[in-house]
């Protein structure tokens, strides 16, 4: 594997865990519930995923699309479900939001 591969399948994961974060504090801030805050964990994390390929297109138009789509179908979108909702409802309740 490659260091652009390594780069890619790394930022795949780790950007949709930084985003959930960002919004599990933006939703403590705003004094969400547990259940609102967790939504708005994913949908934070998703983000990353949702708006990527079009934002790619339209920025970088020489970009391999078919990567960045590939990238987000075999990891990002798997890992969301798998580990990341569980992960991000132990870091709403770690931080007490809804208590």
């Amino acid at each position: 594997m490659n260091k652009t591969n390594s780069f890619v399948i790394s930022f795949s994961i780790l950007m949709p865990v930084a985003n959930a974060i960002i919004g599990i504090i933006i939703a403590k801030i705003l004094g969400m519930s547990q259940g609102n805050a967790l939504l708005f964990a994913i949908l934070s994390a998703s983000a990353s995923y949702i708006a990527f390929p079009t934002a790619m297109r339209m920025t970088v138009p020489e970009a391999n699309l078919s990567l960045y789509v590939s990238m987000v179908l075999a990891f990002t979108f798997p890992f969301n479900i798998i580990v990341g909702i569980p992960l991000y409802m132990n870091i709403v309740k770690a931080i007490g939001i809804g208590v």
